[in-house]
């Protein structure tokens, strides 16, 4: 089996993308969305990026942005990976010719499998939480209402931590989690230790999922 991959989004210090590669996440998550608390401009992105070692992924989250913002965004870190989380179509998702995720907000009547296949050309859709406004707000949406199967890779989010991780790696088998509110002290500011927490978790969950394999 395949491990499941950790995204930590959110990050706006230095402090906290080396605690987040210290734990063992896969990728950060840079906001690049001016009303959110944990938005930081380009400059600040590429600061933040610099320190990341090799096969770290920078992940840039953009809410129904303008083509020169993610532009600029791609000339600065030529090596991000996008990730639409407002009303982006899918043919505005594709028009950069980069792999992408695409977040689909999770609610009762919710038609994922339609939404999958729209947006087939995703590298996998990221599932939050249905909120007002746009984000999941650290809400966990309900994880009965997914489909047995999804034609997609899933990448599961939405009021993620350490206390609930485990429950929903072995519940939903996604390809990766993204965690944000549930490893902070404050909204844009991260906790070491919640961190380490948090990936540890993932692992004892993948650790859960291979132990009847191997019996």
């Amino acid at each position: 089996m395949s491990r499941t991959r950790i995204k930590i989004c959110g990050l706006t210090r230095e402090a906290d993308v080396d605690a987040a590669v210290e734990a063992g996440a896969d990728a950060i998550g840079l906001v690049f969305y001016a009303p959110s608390p944990r938005a930081v401009t380009v400059a600040r992105a590429a600061e933040l990026v610099r320190r990341l070692p090799p096969f770290v992924t920078p992940v840039g989250l953009f809410v129904n942005a303008d083509e020169a913002t993610i532009d600029a965004a791609l000339q600065a870190l030529p090596q991000l990976l996008l990730q639409f989380h407002g009303d982006e179509t899918p043919e505005q998702c594709a028009r950069w010719a980069r792999p992408y995720l695409r977040a689909a907000r999770m609610a009762e009547g919710f038609d994922l499998l339609d939404f999958a296949h729209r947006f087939s050309s995703a590298q996998a859709v990221l599932l939050d939480a249905f909120v007002d406004g746009y984000g999941g707000g650290g809400k966990v949406f309900d994880w009965s209402l997914l489909p047995p199967s999804v034609p997609s890779p899933v990448v599961l989010s939405g009021g993620l931590s350490a206390a609930n991780v485990i429950d929903g790696v072995r519940k939903v088998r996604p390809c990766a989690v993204d965690v944000s509110s549930g490893v902070e002290v404050a909204k844009g500011l991260k906790d070491a230790d919640k961190m380490r927490q948090f990936c540890d978790a993932v692992r004892e969950a993948d650790r859960l999922i291979a132990a009847p394999a191997r019996a």
